[in-house]
């Protein structure tokens, strides 16, 4: 029987085993640790035969206590949707401007549009609806088609320009320049009375003789005063909201050959509870009428 060596320094026997000149003490583990060790491969071991644990091509192993935390999570999101089913039977049955004279049907309507409108819209009008070149900020005062929450919804539902829906707002500027409605000179000096007229920097040369080609062409769809038309699709151009861009190219562009966006009509991809739910959800953004 070979002798047990000692360290020198430490006075704790070593396990024989050397690298480099360097030995190994023996500090065996504790043995409280060792029996919470022994335990845990224990409860493991039960564990694995009571529970769902080893995984199967189509699913795993059921166990012997038969318990699933999926069929918990389904049972609980059938009873979130009985109790939601009662708000949105509500949201059907009544008409969207009376909504929210309802607070508590209004709060769950803009929680459910709010759900929507990040699955539906934020696509073009962005996280927070502040929109982007040819897609209309939801946030301000401005709309192009009225901002009443009735014809928010109709927005939404019937869309613009959507060939599939036959009651889509329909608006199509005419291309003043591409079909020779107008001379150049003449677009250039509308381009600049509608800069000065949105505060922005025109010649004023041109200014007097753009506001009369605005009348005689413009004001039907954009007013006089190019306060907007809600009702043709004409929108406001007597303030530094923009669809597209501004200034005195931007314009001349748009008045040459103008950009049409489209939008769908969601009444054909989502219910009628979800139409209305995305109508308080923007109408109560801030700029609603």
């Amino acid at each position: 029987m070979s002798k047990k060596e000692i360290d020198e320094i430490t006075g704790t026997e070593t396990t024989g085993h050397e690298w480099d000149g360097i030995k190994e003490l023996n500090t065996p583990l504790p043995r409280w640790w060792l029996w919470i060790f022994y335990a845990c491969i224990v409860w493991a071991i039960g564990y694995m035969i009571a529970m769902p644990a080893w995984p199967l091509i189509n699913g795993a192993t059921k166990g012997v206590l038969g318990y699933a935390s999926r069929a918990n999570v389904v049972t609980d999101i059938e009873k979130a949707k009985d109790a939601q089913q009662v708000f949105l039977t509500k949201i059907d049955e009544t008409e969207v401007g009376d909504i929210v004279k309802d607070e508590e049907l209004a709060r769950f309507a803009r929680a459910g549009g709010s759900s929507a409108f990040k699955v539906n819209c934020v696509q073009c009008h962005g996280a927070g609806a502040q929109g982007f070149a040819g897609y209309p900020n939801l946030n301000d005062d401005e709309w192009i088609w009225g901002g009443t929450i009735d014809e928010i919804y109709i927005t939404i539902a019937h869309g613009a320009r959507d060939n599939a829906d036959d009651d889509t707002h329909i608006s199509e500027m005419p291309a003043y320049g591409a079909d020779e409605l107008l001379e150049k000179d003449e677009i250039i000096s509308v381009a600049n009375y509608v800069v000065s007229i949105s505060g922005g920097e025109a010649d004023a040369a041109l200014i007097g003789n753009g506001a009369e080609i605005f009348l005689d062409n413009c004001a039907a769809c954009h007013g006089e005063k190019a306060e907007g038309v809600a009702e043709l699709g004409g929108p406001a151009l007597n303030n530094a909201i923009w669809l597209y861009q501004g200034g005195i190219e931007a314009i001349t562009t748009q008045i040459n050959a103008p950009k049409h966006g489209v939008m769908p009509a969601w009444r054909t991809k989502l219910s009628d509870a979800t139409v209305k739910q995305l109508a308080v959800y923007v109408h109560s953004l801030g700029g609603g009428e």
